[in-house]
C-alpha cells in the first residue's frame, strides 16, 4: 500500500512540475551535458591517435584507458577532492562543492569509455578509407576526419555510454559537490539524501527520470548501432 502511495506521489510532483525537483533535472543535465560537450572532442581525438599512431608505450597506454573504463566513481571523486581541498595543490582555485567541480569530476569519468570506444570503432573501420584519403593527397586533419566519418556510428555510441555513465554516477558528484540545494544536488545524490531521510516520493520521482533518460539513450545507441550495420 506504501508501494502505491509513493508512487502516486512521485507521478504527482512530475506532472504538476515541482520546482524543486525539476530543478534537481535541470543540474544534473546541465552538468553532464557540459562534461560531455567538453571531453567529447578531446577523447576523440585522442582515441584516434591511440588507433593510428604507433609510439613507445602505446600498448601500456591502451591498457590503462581500457581499466579507467570501469575505474570507481568514488576514488575519481576523492583524487578531485583532495586535489581541490583547501590544502590540496589546487585549492586556490576554490572549486570544491560547486557545479566546475562535478563537471570536471564527470569528464574524467566519461573520458576513458569515450577513448575506449572511439579506439575500437577507429581499429575496426576499413583501413582503405584512410589509405584512399592519403593516396588522394588529404593531410592528416582531412585524412582524420575521413576516418571518424566512416565510424561515426560507433563514435555516437561512445557518446551514449559516457552520457549515460555520468548522468547516474553518484560517487564522484557527492564527494566533489557536497549535495548543496539548488547548486549541486543532481538526481543520483537527490536520490540518495531522500532515501536517508525516509523521504521517498521525490526519490521515486527522480528515479523514473533517470530510468526515462537511460531507456533513451539506450534506445538511441541501439539505433546508432543498427545504422551502422546496416551501411556495412
Amino acid at each position: 500500500m506504501q508501494l502505491i502511495e509513493t508512487t502516486q506521489e512521485a507521478l504527482r510532483l512530475l506532472f504538476v512540475g515541482d520546482s524543486e525537483l525539476w530543478q534537481i533535472v535541470w543540474i544534473s543535465l546541465k552538468i553532464s551535458i557540459g562534461a560531455l560537450l567538453l571531453v567529447t572532442p578531446l577523447a576523440i581525438v585522442a582515441g584516434y591517435l591511440l588507433a593510428t599512431q604507433r609510439f613507445p608505450g602505446r600498448r601500456i597506454l591502451v591498457v590503462v584507458v581500457q581499466a579507467l573504463f570501469a575505474f570507481p566513481t568514488v576514488v575519481v571523486g576523492l583524487l578531485l577532492y583532495m586535489l581541490l581541498s583547501r590544502h590540496g595543490p589546487l585549492g586556490s582555485l576554490q572549486l570544491l562543492f560547486t557545479q566546475t567541480a562535478m563537471v570536471i569530476g564527470q569528464m574524467l569519468i566519461a573520458a576513458p569509455i569515450l577513448i575506449a570506444f572511439t579506439l575500437s570503432a577507429v581499429q575496426g573501420a576499413d583501413a582503405r578509407v584512410r589509405e584512399t584519403a592519403i593516396v588522394l593527397g588529404a593531410g592528416r586533419v582531412r585524412t582524420a576526419l575521413s576516418v571518424l566519418r566512416e565510424v561515426r556510428f560507433g563514435v555516437m555510441a561512445a557518446v551514449f555510454n559516457g552520457f549515460g555513465r555520468v548522468i547516474s554516477e553518484v560517487g564522484c558528484a557527492l564527494m566533489v559537490g557536497g549535495n548543496i540545494a539548488g547548486m549541486t544536488r543532481n538526481m543520483p545524490t537527490a536520490i540518495a539524501l531522500e532515501t536517508t531521510k525516509g523521504e521517498f516520493a521525490q526519490g521515486v520521482a527522480l528515479g523514473i527520470v533517470l530510468m526515462t533518460l537511460a531507456l533513451s539513450v539506450n534506445f538511441a545507441m541501439s539505433w546508432a548501432q543498427g545504422a551502422g550495420d546496416q551501411r556495412r
